[in-house]
């Protein structure tokens, strides 16, 4: 058997799961999905080696990133710049979105925790937000 600095060679699909706290399942799913391929032993059992475990890894850290496994697929498996980057912009664009909502609503949650009123309703930065939600014209109510 072939070994590596990693102790990664050779590896069966229960060793591969519990590497990276994965289900067995997991991984038969990439593999009907192409993502994986492991080579086999003599019984058919599958076996996986560095390779496999860095592949795995991309998958995760692109599934973290909020790929899907139909893009992931896509992304590994085409060298083609212009079909990455058509792949990769709506996803940066839905991340932004994310993190543009995300960030308004800390400075909504960080203005009720600097906000003197009892009520958070009567805080400027809340009022504020309502108005825009509202639209031009129309006030919040004041208590």
């Amino acid at each position: 058997m072939k070994s590596s600095d990693d102790g990664a060679d050779n590896l069966g699909i229960g060793a591969l799961a519990a590497r990276f706290g994965l289900a067995t399942h997991v991984l038969r799913h990439w593999e009907t999905m192409g993502l994986l391929r492991p080579g086999r032993d003599a019984g058919g059992r599958r076996r996986y080696g560095a390779d496999d475990l860095t592949r795995v890894a991309t998958i995760l850290l692109l599934k973290e990133a909020g790929l899907s496994l139909t893009t992931i697929g896509s992304l590994t498996t085409r060298a083609d710049r212009a079909a990455r980057h058509a792949l990769l912009r709506p996803a940066a664009e839905e991340l932004r979105s994310t993190i543009a909502a995300a960030q308004a609503s800390l400075e909504l949650i960080e203005g009720g925790l600097n906000c003197a009123f009892e009520d958070v309703t009567q805080c400027p930065n809340y009022r504020r937000r309502i108005t825009e939600r509202v639209g031009p014209g129309a006030r919040p109510e004041s208590r």
